[in-house]
């Protein structure tokens, strides 16, 4: 049995969300301030330690049902049936395997191969309340105009009120699996259910606001481990530890600290595990303070055992150390909770939801990785009865961290993401794989979830990217965006959440990735212009050739950039048709294949920066045109340099040396990079300077930095920035 599927209306930005729950581990993914801590908060509030209380707050109302609410009382007209407001939907599923005892009582048809359950927590108005919302509203309004001039609006009478016209309803309601939908028209209420309930879900959290501080006077870690340990008491306050421990309350601490060693060894050992602790490193132990022959539970003290020598309190270890412990120790206590161990006759719920929220605070990256790679065995070993009695286990984790997403199962993630400003979706990830497959691109898939895997998840957490095609732009770009910040001051680039990502001349690949996350990205690539030639084989048989050549040559035809051509194609095939006059007529024998043949380098030489702006149309499952596109490609484009010359690059390098030509001859003796630096004295062709002078790119940019100035307070002054660059950095810059 699970929850295989969480439906949230109207609660903050989860207008209308929908996530779907793995089997066994959940791991969300996503940026700030995009719904994971709310949906912990509806959770907690509906089925968590909150439920027992009517915990909500006007502000927890979605912006937009706020409006929906001040629209319905304000309007005049007559009101129809009314039953709105925030809602958990839980859709629980089962097979021949599962005890059905509990969740019996909740099904509401008896169709066989229905085996899901739906149960649904509301916090919701209904018409009589519109109606006497509507009636005291009027009222107080009356009432204030009488002692005050000012009066307040019902959004902010109901952030007083809400509570006399809002109410808690939970519900198992009907559910239609040929559509898929529910159906809350019937329903069985659950108001006077709450026993039966806690035997159907137990939700525990480990919230991210762990009270876990290195202050002299902090004791956290002791006081949990004081709680582990009445847990065991309840447990197994027969076995032969427990019972060791209080016939030797009278003896010495040194003789308790033996028996802690032996009580606490499990947990210390998963501390060990997870931490990747080497001999002679920091290891907890649980030292004694118990200096009178009492029993006094909550009478112990974490201390750090270092070197087998000395004995240091807990707040001498650093705020990752102390979070992670924190953590396995909350952990501990929790799964003991799941397994009833202090309630020997009550078996334990059928399913047991455990949330585990930003497991990453104050913890190095490696840490994090070994966080992750042992959590789901340490939680399938606890479910599975190794440590007592078998329970069934969900666990859902939240986090911000790349380590941690880099490290997960590609299937188990989830990532949330902004719609609006005011609402938030959620994508499996394992649906990406799907959008490959059904194309034949599954080992581009492959490729990129290695590429994810082990280089980019911070793709994942950031706002923009640019796609690169090399080292080249990799140096010089950070570089570039600083000397763009100096020039335009707003929106600074480097202040703004934006992953560099080097990926050659395959951005095309990403591209499904591109469309699925719906982040804002820029591509930048090459035109690659090229001409075609034609050789002849030992049998006399013609084939064609391309060989690059400068974008302005007669016979530069076509280009030999991949992504191009994939980008632009639905958009090259409508330009192509709706301007055939522009094919080449030339006369000439079978050597030149260029006779009657569209010369497809124009339509990319044709485009303004609106025309590079793309979005993934949704029925043709291509990249079309959009002015208000996500996606923008920008390759290299006419520029003109200070003294007025135009030319039309073909390449990062011809376009640097068209405009900073100077700059290489002035610090020509600096320039180890380049061969035949001479060349620059006395040939001004950019395409000829690139093909016969750069030798190592990657040292060329090098140089490019090392070899720049500042003046009047402004870094990399003396040299300026290819155009299509700038333009590019210029959109993503002003979102």
């Amino acid at each position: 049995m699970k929850i295989r599927k969480i439906k949230v209306n109207n609660y903050r930005l989860l207008k209308k969300f929908e996530l779907d729950l793995e089997k066994d581990l959940s791991v969300i993914i996503g940026k700030n301030n995009c719904g994971k801590t709310s949906l912990l908060s509806i959770l907690d509030k509906f089925i968590g330690t909150r439920a027992t209380a009517n915990a909500f707050s006007y502000d927890d109302f979605n912006i937009g049902f706020q409006k929906e609410i001040r629209e319905i009382v304000e309007n005049n007209e007559a009101i129809e049936d009314i039953h709105t407001g925030i809602s958990l939907i839980l859709f629980i599923e089962y097979d021949d395997t599962d005890n059905l005892a509990n969740i019996s009582k909740l099904m509401m048809d008896l169709d066989p191969d229905n085996n899901t359950i739906v149960i649904k927590f509301e916090y919701s108005i209904l018409t009589d309340d519109v109606l006497r919302l509507k009636s005291d509203y009027q009222n107080y309004k009356e009432g204030q105009k009488k002692i005050s001039k000012t009066e307040k609006t019902i959004n902010e009478f109901l952030k007083d009120n809400h509570k006399k016209y809002f109410k808690i309803y939970r519900k198992a309601i009907g559910y239609d699996r040929n559509t898929s939908t529910e159906n809350d028209k019937e329903f069985i209420d659950l108001g006077k259910e709450s026993m039966l309930f806690e035997k159907i879900i137990n939700f525990k959290m480990i919230s991210a606001k762990r009270n876990v501080t290195n202050n002299d006077t902090d004791k956290t870690l002791s006081a949990l481990s004081s709680k582990y340990y009445e847990k065991k008491e309840d447990k197994n306050n027969k076995s032969e530890k427990i019972q060791d421990f209080k016939d030797t309350l009278s003896a010495t601490d040194s003789h308790l600290n033996q028996i802690y060693d032996g009580l606490f060894a499990d947990v210390i050992e998963k501390v060990r595990k997870f931490g990747g602790i080497n001999k002679g490193d920091s290891v907890i132990k649980i030292a004694s303070t118990l200096q009178h022959r009492e029993l006094l539970k909550g009478n112990t003290t974490v201390m750090y055992d270092h070197n087998a020598e000395y004995s240091l309190p807990e707040n001498y270890n650093g705020l990752g150390y102390l979070n992670l412990i924190t953590m396995i120790f909350e952990i501990e206590i929790l799964l003991s909770e799941f397994r009833m161990e202090s309630r020997e006759n009550q078996a334990p719920a059928d399913i047991n939801l455990l949330f585990i929220e930003e497991p990453e605070a104050h913890t190095h990256p490696q840490m994090q990785y070994v966080f992750i790679k042992n959590i789901k065995d340490i939680l399938k070993q606890a479910s599975s009865g190794m440590d007592g009695r078998s329970f069934n286990l969900q666990t859902i984790i939240t986090t911000h961290s790349c380590q941690i997403a880099s490290e997960s199962k590609f299937n188990d993630i989830k990532y949330f993401y902004k719609s609006s400003n005011s609402s938030v979706n959620s994508k499996n990830l394992k649906d990406l794989e799907k959008e490959y497959e059904k194309d034949g691109e599954i080992q581009s898939f492959k490729f990129l979830k290695q590429y994810l895997t082990l280089n980019r998840a911070e793709l994942f957490f950031v706002d923009k990217a640019i796609f690169i095609e090399g080292d080249t732009e990799k140096i010089l770009l950070p570089a570039i965006m600083k000397k763009i910040d100096q020039e335009y001051k707003d929106n600074p680039l480097l202040s703004q959440n934006i992953s560099i990502v080097e990926v050659g001349a395959y951005s095309h690949v990403f591209e499904k990735f591109i469309n699925f996350i719906g982040m804002r990205s820029l591509i930048i690539t090459d035109i690659d212009s090229a001409k075609k030639i034609y050789e002849t084989d030992n049998n006399g048989k013609k084939r064609e050739k391309t060989e690059k050549c400068k974008v302005t040559d007669e016979e530069a035809i076509t280009t030999t950039n991949p992504s191009l051509k994939y980008f632009f194609d639905n958009s090259y095939q409508y330009f192509a048709h709706s301007h055939s006059e522009l094919a080449v007529t030339i006369e000439s024998d079978l050597s030149d294949k260029n006779a009657g043949k569209m010369k497809d380098l124009d339509f990319y030489l044709s485009l303004d920066l609106e025309g590079k702006l793309l979005s993934k149309h949704i029925d043709l499952k291509q990249w079309v045109q959009d002015k208000k596109g996500n996606l923008l490609v920008v390759y290299q484009t006419l520029q003109e340099d200070l003294d007025g010359n135009q030319y039309w690059p073909r390449s990062f390098e011809d376009a640097f040396f068209h405009l900073n030509r100077q700059f290489i001859i002035d610090n020509k003796d600096n320039f180890k990079s380049l061969k035949n630096i001479d060349y620059f004295e006395h040939n001004k062709d950019p395409y000829f300077l690139a093909e016969k002078c750069v030798d190592k790119k990657p040292n060329f940019a090098m140089e490019i930095l090392l070899n720049s100035k500042e003046e009047n307070g402004l870094e990399f002054s003396n040299w300026n920035i290819p155009s299509y660059i700038k333009e590019g950095l210029l959109w993503l810059k002003n979102d």
